[in-house]
C-alpha cells in the first residue's frame, strides 16, 4: 500500500455519497448492553441521514480476540434488527497498512522507543504516591509514562533495547509542537453542536505499537476511520478524551477529522461502565434468558 493513499480531504467523499459510520467493537468477549446502545445509536444515525452503517471488527490483539467472538457479535447484531453493509473490514488483515503510517511518523522524528512495562510504570507510580509525590495521569486515570530514565537504570534499558521488543510512542510534545496549535474537533453528543479544543498533552507518550502488536487502537482507529472514509464517529463518552489523540494523529497523517458524536455509557449497579466479564449484561445471556429486541430497547432507555 502507497503510504500515501489515505491522505484525502472530507470535501472528496462527502460530495456526492452518503454519510459513512461505523460500530467497531472487539471479538475478545461477547457484547453487551452498552455495545447495544451504541450500535443502536449508529444505526439510527445512518437511518436520519440516509446514510451507510459499516461494521469493522478491531481484532488488532489476536491473542484474546476469537472467531466464535465475531460470529457471537454477527448473531447479536442480527437478533437486534441492525443491519449492515459487506465486506466487514477486519484489522488483523490490515496491520501493513498501521504499519505505512507508523512510517510516516518515525520519517517525522516522532516516534521513540521504551522499553518500561505497564507494571513497573503503575509500580513507579504507586511507590511516588506512597512517598507523597502523586503521579500524573491521564484522563483514564492510568499513570503518565515517564520516560525509560525515571524508572530503570541506563545499563537495564541498554540491555533491553539490544535484547527485547520495545513499545513505539508517540513524542506528544514534539507532534504538537509541529502543528503549532492543538487541533479541534466538532462535537455533537450531549447536546452539543460546538468545536472541541483538544488536549493531547494530557495523554503524555501513547503507545502507537505494542511490543506484541505491531499497532495500537488509538493508531488503527485513525487510519480505519480514514480508509473507510468515516463521515461520523458515535462512540461511548468513555472516549471522548482519546478524542485528541485521534485528532492529533489524524492532523499529523493528513488525514480528514470525522464528526463526532459521544454518548452516555450504560452503567452497572455501582456506576461504573459495563465490562464483558459482566455475563449479566451480555446480549446472548439476556437472550437466552427470554428477552426480546425490545426488551434491550426498554432496558436500555433507546427511542427509535
Amino acid at each position: 500500500m502507497n503510504p500515501d493513499a489515505i491522505n484525502r480531504t472530507s470535501s472528496e467523499t462527502q460530495m456526492s455519497q452518503p454519510r459513512l459510520f461505523r460500530f467497531a467493537p472487539s471479538p475478545n468477549g461477547p457484547l453487551h448492553l452498552g455495545h447495544a446502545l451504541s450500535a443502536l445509536i449508529n444505526r439510527k444515525r445512518a437511518d436520519e441521514t440516509g446514510g451507510r452503517l459499516l461494521l469493522r471488527i478491531e481484532d488488532i490483539d489476536t491473542t484474546r480476540c476469537r472467531p466464535e467472538h465475531e460470529e457471537a457479535i454477527f448473531r447479536d447484531l442480527d437478533w437486534l434488527g441492525i443491519g449492515w453493509e459487506t465486506p466487514v473490514r477486519r484489522q488483523s488483515e490490515h496491520f501493513d497498512a498501521y504499519r505505512n503510517a507508523l512510517m510516516r511518523l518515525d520519517a517525522m522524528n516522532l516516534v521513540t522507543r521504551s522499553v518500561a512495562s505497564r507494571r513497573e510504570i503503575r509500580e513507579a507510580a504507586a511507590r511516588a504516591a506512597a512517598a507523597g509525590n502523586p503521579w500524573p495521569r491521564d484522563p483514564d486515570g492510568a499513570p503518565l509514562f515517564p520516560g525509560d530514565a525515571a524508572i530503570l537504570d541506563d545499563a537495564e534499558i541498554r540491555r533491553r533495547l539490544q535484547d527485547e521488543p520495545q513499545a513505539l510512542r508517540l513524542d506528544t510534545k514534539a507532534a504538537l509542537a509541529r502543528l503549532g496549535d492543538a487541533p479541534r474537533w466538532h462535537e455533537t453528543g450531549f447536546g452539543y453542536d460546538q468545536e472541541i479544543l483538544a488536549d493531547p498533552l494530557g495523554w503524555g507518550d501513547v503507545v502507537l505499537a505494542r511490543k506484541e502488536i505491531p499497532t495500537s487502537y488509538l493508531l488503527s482507529v485513525v487510519v480505519d476511520d480514514a480508509l473507510q472514509d468515516i463521515d461520523e464517529v458515535v462512540r461511548g463518552r468513555d472516549l471522548y478524551h482519546a478524542t485528541s489523540i485521534h485528532r492529533l494523529l489524524q492532523e499529523l497523517l493528513g488525514l480528514p477529522a470525522p464528526d463526532y458524536r459521544h454518548h452516555r455509557l450504560i452503567l452497572d449497579e455501582e456506576g461504573r461502565k459495563l465490562s464483558k466479564s459482566i455475563a449479566s449484561t451480555g446480549l446472548a445471556s439476556l437472550r437466552e434468558a427470554g428477552a426480546t429486541p425490545a426488551d434491550i430497547r426498554e432496558i436500555i432507555g433507546f427511542e427509535n
